[in-house]
């Protein structure tokens, strides 16, 4: 097997992509998308999502201390695209798009109501890291489709279809090839 040697860069993919919503008080909301967000605590549960100082969504989640990570499935990967070439200081993206600006509990910042998971963080530290600034958040609430639920109350993500971005791709996330423990659960005669 053979193998090259490149400069160092970020190449841990695929990653999940979300779009991030947030709002300045008394101003129109904004969605920017991302593609670098990662679990990083459980208890109390916490994410981070890391953005380009530039971005008009940077400094509306460093003044405001709050935004919502709403997954992206297929049926919103084209508006996620959008959010993410286009600059919330020339176009309304939720008008644009035709998305729907909703309240999820814990932030004034609106979720996306055509996400099937929406996720309220509330900052609770900055990094500054070069190109961009991680901002580590406290998930405070947490809201679901409930077409995803069955009638014992159970949430089925992997039937929301989600998408996952690798080196400049959307994919759709493809078959179960397991769960976790599978590899060491005894096997039944």
């Amino acid at each position: 097997m053979s193998k090259q040697v490149w400069k160092p860069g970020n190449m841990l993919y695929p990653v999940p992509v979300v779009m991030i919503s947030c709002q300045r008080a008394g101003e129109r909301p904004n969605i920017v998308t991302v593609a670098w967000a990662g679990t990083i605590n459980s208890d109390p549960a916490m994410l981070s999502i890391s953005v380009r100082k530039e971005r008009f969504s940077h400094d509306i989640i460093a003044e405001s201390g709050e935004f919502v990570v709403n997954l992206v499935n297929r049926q919103l990967v084209q508006a996620c695209d959008f959010c993410g070439v286009r600059s919330g200081r020339d176009v309304d993206k939720f008008s644009e798009m035709s998305l729907t600006p909703c309240v999820i509990e814990g932030v004034s910042a609106p979720a996306i109501e055509e996400s099937p998971v929406a996720l309220a963080c509330k900052v609770k530290q900055v990094i500054e890291l070069g190109s961009h600034d991680m901002f580590l958040a406290e998930i405070v609430g947490v809201t679901v489709d409930e077409k995803y639920m069955d009638e014992k109350g159970a949430f089925h993500l992997e039937d929301a279809d989600l998408v996952a971005y690798s080196h400049g791709i959307y994919y759709s996330l493809g078959e179960k090839l397991g769960t976790f423990g599978y590899s060491v659960k005894k096997k039944r005669d």
